[in-house]
């Protein structure tokens, strides 16, 4: 690929037009190669190093570069001089058995999604699924803050309320009112609703689905939980024997 367009893909309507994306550093490098065994499609990625990780082995393609060709190239400040490009992983439809689906409804928040991806793929047995209008998974920052979870993890795009209110036959929504994780029936779910971080699911929308909603209890002191905290704290209760 053209450096002019490995730029491009700091954006995401050049990042679907051209269908990859940005992996950036040693450990996520690290990560994709790792996860480059078990997934085809990840052995076309493309290398760029500069003159300090020339050596750096690889069955990817890789190209030489100026350190100022990987700042142009780099979403971030310091750029460490090694950078991948990715094509979009390809989508996962087989279910694991005992497998939970925790779905996002409009997440915002690059650096909340990072974080969801990262624990949900540390415990395992889960599958990320995003609505319409969230946050690109794909995007620079998500992709760091997830440290190579992304590769890791059953994920899918643009999925509506409809379509898990048709897949699912049990759904929970964390809201502000409702029972505690901590209630045994709480582990007895297919589907976990989590909404926006300043909006959580509109209630006209939660209407039009059968949903039992669950709140993690607090001191009030606050108004709300950050996402990530919420989504961490119930994948650990749905696992805790």
């Amino acid at each position: 690929m053209k450096l002019d367009d490995v730029k491009k893909l700091q954006q995401k309507k050049y990042r679907e037009e051209l269908g990859h994306f940005l992996v950036e550093g040693e450990h996520l490098i690290l990560e994709l190669q790792k996860a480059a065994e078990k997934i085809p499609s990840l052995k076309h990625s493309e290398l760029y190093v500069t003159e300090a990780f020339a050596d750096w082995p690889s069955e990817f393609r890789k190209s030489l570069i100026t350190e100022k060709q990987m700042a142009q190239i780099s979403d971030t400040k310091t750029p460490q001089g090694i950078l991948a490009v990715v094509p979009f992983l390809p989508k996962s439809d087989n279910a694991q058995k005992g497998e939970r689906a925790i779905y996002l409804h409009e997440v915002q928040d690059p650096g909340n999604l990072g974080t969801i991806v990262r624990t949900l793929a540390w415990f395992g047995n889960f599958r990320l699924l995003l609505s319409p209008n969230s946050v690109d998974p794909y995007n620079p920052k998500v992709v760091r803050s997830s440290m190579g979870a992304i590769f890791h993890l059953p994920m899918e795009l643009d999925v509506s309320l409809n379509e898990i209110n048709n897949r699912y036959n049990k759904i929970a929504c964390l809201d502000m009112h409702g029972n505690k994780p901590s209630d045994a029936s709480f582990k007895e779910f297919d589907c976990y609703l989590f909404g926006n971080e300043a909006r959580g699911v509109p209630h006209e929308l939660l209407t039009e689905i059968d949903v039992h909603s669950f709140s993690i209890p607090g001191s009030g002191a606050i108004e709300s939980l950050n996402l990530a905290s919420a989504v961490n704290m119930c994948a650990y209760e749905l696992l805790r024997q």
